[in-house]
């Protein structure tokens, strides 16, 4: 670097300066200044960026909200006795306005297990309209959340209310064989087989099919082998036939004799003749009236009976089937215990005694012992 000549006082000096720095420094102060500058607006920017940008985000959205996940709807349609019911019309009505399938009402069938569904459903409130041939129409509302698989309780539909009455007529014969169903499952304790006993005094008659399906399922209930045994066990104690002998063989002569008896008296008495002679051969409690009064009913009850007419008549069927029965039994009764006619109107004659007092037991007795009979003063099983 040169010096500089000045004047001093009038006086010329030649003084040496320093270099010179000035253009240096003054590069460097603008540049500091370009530097604050530009991180004081960074900086400005950095800070006011959230506020500006918080109501853009709340417009956006507004305008674009978020998408929801879609759900299902699925169910079953029964009747009022549960069974399912096939092409029941159900309407999905959504309030949002839209599904994803862009319309507010869908329809469809419930299948042939009485089962629906509506899939892509948009979340939100929603009701079904259920319609079908014969059935009231019914209407259920919920709502669907986001992404919900929602199954809809069991929806029973109730039979449509008609202006036009209809008589539906169910034949005797109908009748008739629900009222045996019933009488079939009567047991006195629950075991023994009490078939043969009508608590409905008006039931409708028996059909000579009837007749005889009482008839066998009397005679071939597995109790009726264990009592027939039992009775046969008591006649070898007391040797009772005592042509057939004692041991295993006259044990077994006792009971096919046994059986034979039952076999014989049910099958002619309950079913062959009676649906000759057109007579019912169950006994119909009366219930009511005074002890007087139903204890005779009972008595007589041995010696006549209904008739499939509905009127009262002599009991042929039961006291020809005791002569038949015994008649039968000396075919197989050993030779020296058989009486001929005298022992067959003997036995005739026990057996009408033994049903008047099976008669009084069942008309006072033996209903509150009966599994299945109806209570006290029902006029229906």
């Amino acid at each position: 670097m040169k010096g500089s000549v000045c004047t001093t006082n009038g006086k010329e000096t030649n003084q040496q300066y320093p270099t010179r720095t000035a253009p240096l420094s003054t590069a460097l102060w603008l540049l500091f200044i370009i530097f604050i500058s530009n991180g004081a607006y960074v900086l400005a920017q950095s800070q006011d960026a959230p506020i500006s940008a918080a109501p853009a985000a709340a417009e956006a959205s507004q305008q674009a909200p978020a998408a929801q996940a879609p759900g299902s709807i699925n169910g079953t349609v029964v009747d009022q006795d549960g069974a399912v019911i096939a092409n029941v019309k159900i309407i999905l009505e959504l309030a949002n306005g839209s599904s994803t399938g862009g319309s507010s009402t869908r329809e469809t069938l419930t299948d042939t297990n009485g089962h629906f569904v509506f899939t892509d459903v948009a979340p939100g409130y929603f009701q079904l309209s259920l319609t079908a041939s014969g059935f009231a129409l019914l209407q259920k509302s919920g709502i669907l959340n986001a992404g919900e698989n929602l199954l809809v309780p069991q929806v029973a539909l109730a039979v449509a209310r008609n202006t036009v009455d209809v008589e539906v007529t169910v034949s005797q014969e109908q009748v008739a064989e629900e009222q045996v169903k019933v009488e079939e499952q009567q047991r006195l304790l629950g075991v023994f087989p009490n078939f043969y006993v009508s608590y409905v005094p008006n039931a409708a008659p028996l059909t000579s099919k009837l007749k005889f399906q009482l008839a066998w399922k009397s005679t071939f209930d597995p109790v009726s082998f264990v009592v027939t045994g039992a009775v046969a066990g008591l006649e070898q104690a007391e040797d009772a036939f005592s042509g057939y002998g004692q041991g295993a063989q006259g044990y077994a002569k006792r009971y096919g004799a046994a059986y034979a008896n039952q076999l014989a008296g049910t099958f002619i008495g309950g079913a062959i003749l009676p649906s000759l002679l057109k007579q019912d051969p169950r006994y119909f409690v009366k219930g009511t009236g005074t002890t007087k009064q139903r204890f005779f009913y009972a008595v007589a009850n041995s010696v006549i009976c209904k008739g499939d007419n509905g009127h009262w008549q002599p009991n042929y069927s039961y006291i020809l089937g005791d002569l038949a029965a015994g008649g039968i039994s000396n075919l197989y009764y050993p030779a020296q215990n058989r009486n001929g006619a005298a022992l067959t109107f003997e036995n005739a004659l026990i057996g009408i005694g033994g049903g008047a007092l099976g008669n009084v037991l069942q008309e006072f007795f033996l209903r509150r012992f009966t599994h299945h009979a109806p209570p006290q003063g029902s006029s229906s099983p």
